[in-house]
Order: structure tokens, then C-alpha cells, then sequence
């Protein structure tokens, strides 16, 4: 039977289970045998990596945007000149 309580945090500590420290170290071996001590660096950079990329997306703080902007009139630039030079000849 599906109890409805006032507290949400109640119902998300029950669907997550009793994750203590124990298992944390257990996933923690797992993954240090499946990855191995010269790999799992990387691998904890690269998640750090598409966290924080993530977070920026939701945000709106978009890098690449800026950057194509300040490249674009750059290459619009060369665009003409180079059609300016090929209508010379």
C-alpha cells in the first residue's frame, strides 16, 4: 500500500535505500579493479569535466557561443578579401 507523507525527503531516502559508507567503498574497489589506478583520474576529471559543463548549459553561461562570435568576423573578413581578390583578376 502507497503511504503519502508531508515530508518529500522521507520518500527519497526510502527509494534511495541505506547507502552508508560501507557500500561506498564497495563501489569504489569495483571500480578501481574494472578501471584500474592509472585510469580512474581520468575518469574522475572527465565526469568533474561534463558536470560542470552540464551546469553551465543549464545556465545559459555558453563559452562557445562567445567564441564563434569573436571568430565570425574574422572569417567574414577573409571571405571578402578573398572575393575581392579573385574578382580583380
Amino acid at each position: 500500500m502507497l503511504r503519502f507523507t508531508s515530508n518529500p525527503f522521507q520518500i527519497g531516502s526510502k527509494m534511495l535505500g541505506n547507502i552508508g559508507p560501507l557500500e561506498i567503498g564497495i563501489v569504489l574497489v569495483i571500480a578501481l579493479l574494472v578501471f584500474g589506478p592509472k585510469r580512474l583520474p581520468e575518469l574522475g576529471g572527465s565526469l568533474g569535466q561534463g558536470i560542470r559543463d552540464f551546469g553551465k548549459g543549464i545556465k545559459g553561461e555558453d563559452d562557445d557561443v562567445a567564441a564563434v562570435a569573436a571568430i565570425e568576423p574574422a572569417a567574414e573578413a577573409e571571405v571578402v578579401s578573398a572575393q575581392a581578390s579573385t574578382a580583380t583578376k
